[in-house]
């Protein structure tokens, strides 16, 4: 199941976009043929049988249920344009980096006479190209959320709580818990 930072990142990409994905049911069928080389891939994707994805192709059954018209959906924008989110995630890794728009609850490991209770922020941080290059890694190597989470809550702690090394010095810790949203833009 992809997490809160995976499904940020996955929007941003759609949002790189030259064009739109295939809108009719065939066109996006025979898209996922052309991807995965198969009717049998395409019917194991999307957990349909490879009878019904033959069907869809032709035109013989229009209007799949829900749940499965949200699979083709998915599986679809996921393979739509690969070159132009490598490229864009690229830039953002090597000069651009990444703006963080999120409202959650932080917490903080802080010295002793200050206060470390957790408390809901709403923030829009950019961060710089290194934390963008190790989110994508961490993405692309099968990273768990609460991973990606750690990489945004230490490029937050750098950029925001400690102003690049000029304030709250003692601060040691910082962790992201309880997203209410978090959009990325790159």
């Amino acid at each position: 199941m992809a997490g809160e930072i995976d499904d940020a990142i996955e929007r941003a990409d759609r949002e790189a976009f030259t064009r739109q994905p295939p809108k009719t049911l065939p066109a996006r069928i025979n898209f996922l043929i052309k991807q995965l080389k198969t009717t049998r891939a395409v019917a194991a994707e999307l957990g349909v049988s490879q009878r019904s994805v033959e069907r869809y192709r032709k035109g013989e059954r229009k209007h799949p249920p829900k749940a499965i018209a949200e699979r083709i959906d998915a599986a679809v924008r996921q393979r739509w344009q690969p070159q132009i989110r490598k490229r864009r995630q690229k830039q953002a890794a090597t000069t651009r980096g990444i703006t963080v728009e999120t409202r959650a609850r932080f917490g903080y490991t802080a010295p002793i006479g200050t206060t470390d209770d957790g408390r809901f922020r709403r923030l829009t941080v950019h961060l710089p190209p290194a934390y963008a290059q190790r989110l994508f890694d961490a993405r692309n190597t099968g990273a768990g959320d609460q991973q990606m989470r750690g990489i945004i809550a230490e490029g937050f702690k750098d950029v925001y709580f400690q102003d690049g090394g000029n304030r709250a010095q003692g601060l040691t810790d910082v962790t992201l818990n309880d997203i209410d949203y978090l959009d990325l833009d790159y």
